[in-house]
Formats: C-alpha cells, structure tokens, sequence
C-alpha cells in the first residue's frame, strides 16, 4: 500500500523477482510518477488498485485473502499502522510490515507485535556510523 518512490520501488524490485505484486494507492497519478521515474516500466506484470487500503473491500479487492506479504509505506503513520493490522489480525497476512515516522510510535506497535520500521531511526544510525567511521 503506497506507490510513492519506496512502495513503487519495493513493487518493482518484487515483481522483478518473480512475486506476484499488487499496489494499492488512493491517487491513481501515482502509477503513472512511478513510471515516468523509471520505476514502474512496461514489464511489471503487477496490478494497480486504486482506493483506500485501510478499506477491507478495496484490499480484498487487491487479493489480501491470498497475500503471504503486506507493505504499508504512505506517507501517513496512522494509515500504515491501521492497514497494518487489518491486514494482520483482520485477514491473517503472514508477513506485514509498516514505515512509521515517529520513532516513539513505532517502538511502541513493535512491542504490540507489529513489525515496523523507522527511517527516522535508521537514518540516523546509518549517517551517526558513517560519520563515525574511520578511514
């Protein structure tokens, strides 16, 4: 859920390896950014869902019932962690992940067993050791 520049990445780069992909985003232009980047050519083989993926209808619609995987990377943390966990208690995906901003928030859904992540922690952690390194 979310075809920005991780979500249409993350699609591409699954889609490529062989995985079946399904994006859902609320602004339909999006398919289109990503493919003007590059990102979204003419041979993904994926499907595009418009709508709201924190809607049980529009994420049966994209297939959830049969997902092993579920992404949510919009730019809001309440949408991610809402889709989330429809995703994972609502139709029992085995795999869900969700981008959380807020470092105090996602720390929190991990500890309520949410799989998250923080780009705000581990950008942080990524330019502390590279400034840090020695060379």
């Amino acid at each position: 859920m979310g075809c920005g520049r991780v979500g249409s990445q993350i699609a591409a780069d699954m889609d490529k390896s062989g995985h079946q992909v399904v994006i859902i985003d609320r602004d339909p232009n999006q398919f289109s950014r990503a493919a003007s980047r590059g990102v979204l050519t003419t041979d993904f083989k994926g499907d595009q869902v418009v709508g709201n993926g924190t809607d049980s209808d529009v994420l049966r619609r994209a297939g959830i019932e049969d997902a092993d995987g579920f992404v949510a990377v919009t730019e809001g943390d309440n949408r991610n962690i809402m889709a989330a966990q429809v995703a994972k208690h609502v139709f029992k995906v085995p795999r869900v992940v969700a981008r959380i901003y807020d470092p105090e928030r996602a720390e929190a859904y991990e500890k309520l067993g949410l799989h998250t992540i923080c780009p705000t922690i581990e950008g942080a952690k990524h330019i502390e050791k590279t400034l840090l390194e020695t060379h």
